[in-house]
C-alpha cells in the first residue's frame, strides 16, 4: 500500500480510478439537474420533478454512504493531479504540465489538464457555496417547503428548484457555469481516456474507441450543464 501511495505508477493509478469514479458521479448530478428542463415535457408543475429528486437523493441512505466517499474522491483526485504535475514540472524545468499523445483534437487539453483542473476546482467551490451549503444548512436561505409527487403519493420536502432558478436568474453566476463547464469539458476529453490507459486498456484496438467515448462524454457533460444554465436564465 504504501509503495501504492508513493510510486508515480501508484499515484498515477488512483488519480485515474478517483477521476472516473468522479464521472459517474457527475452522469448521476447531470441526469438530476436534467430535471430542471423537464417539468413540463413530463407532465408536472415547474420545479416539481427537480424537487422530488432533490428529495430522493437526500432521504436516500446510501446516498448518505456515497456522499463522504464522493469527497475522499475529490481530495484523491486533487491532491494526487497536484503531486504528479509538481513533480513533471520540476523533471521538465519550465515545461508546461503534459500526458499522452498530441493527438487531434485533445493537444490542447492534455497540455492544459492542470489550469483546467483549476478553473474546475474554483468553478467547484463556487458551486458548494451557492447550492450546497445553502441546501445543507450551512449558508441561511429562504426556500420553504413545497408539495411534490413522490412515488405515487405527495410529500413534503425543501424548495431546491427555488433556490436554483433564482440563482440561474444572475447572468454573471450563468456565465461562471458555462467558463466551469467547458473547462470540464476540455479536461475530460482527454482524461477520460487518460485513465483507461494508466489502468492498462492502451492497445491499438481499444484506445482509438476510448479517445472517441471521451470526446462524446465530454460533450455530453460540459454541454449538459451549459444547456442547463441557459435554460434556467432564458426560459425559466
Amino acid at each position: 500500500m504504501s509503495n501504492l501511495l508513493t510510486a508515480s505508477i501508484g499515484r498515477k493509478l488512483l488519480m485515474s480510478v478517483s477521476g472516473l469514479f468522479l464521472i459517474l458521479f457527475l452522469l448521476v448530478h447531470l441526469t438530476l439537474n436534467s430535471f430542471l428542463l423537464l417539468d413540463s415535457c413530463m407532465g408536472f408543475e415547474e420545479g416539481q420533478l427537480f424537487n422530488a429528486g432533490v428529495h430522493f437523493m437526500g432521504t436516500n441512505p446510501l446516498i448518505k454512504v456515497i456522499e463522504p466517499l464522493l469527497a475522499l474522491g475529490f481530495v484523491v483526485h486533487i491532491v494526487y493531479s497536484l503531486i504528479l504535475t509538481l513533480q513533471n514540472m520540476k523533471a521538465r524545468g519550465s515545461q508546461s504540465y503534459a500526458s499522452g499523445k498530441k493527438t487531434t483534437g485533445v493537444e490542447f487539453a492534455s497540455l492544459n489538464m492542470f489550469p483546467l483542473g483549476i478553473a474546475i476546482f474554483a468553478f467547484l467551490v463556487i458551486h458548494i457555496i451557492n447550492f450546497y451549503m445553502k441546501m445543507k444548512g450551512f449558508i441561511h436561505w429562504e426556500g420553504g417547503e413545497v408539495e411534490f409527487p413522490f412515488f405515487g403519493a405527495m410529500a413534503k420536502g425543501e424548495n431546491a428548484y427555488a433556490l436554483v432558478n433564482e440563482t440561474f436568474q444572475n447572468l454573471s453566476i450563468v456565465l461562471i457555469y458555462i467558463v466551469g463547464s467547458v473547462a470540464l469539458a476540455f479536461h475530460l476529453a482527454h482524461g477520460f481516456w487518460s485513465a483507461f490507459q494508466t489502468i492498462g486498456w492502451n492497445n491499438t484496438i481499444w484506445m482509438p474507441r476510448l479517445k472517441v467515448i471521451s470526446n462524446v462524454v465530454a460533450i455530453i457533460l460540459g454541454g449538459g450543464f451549459t444547456v442547463i444554465a441557459l435554460g434556467q436564465y432564458l426560459f425559466f
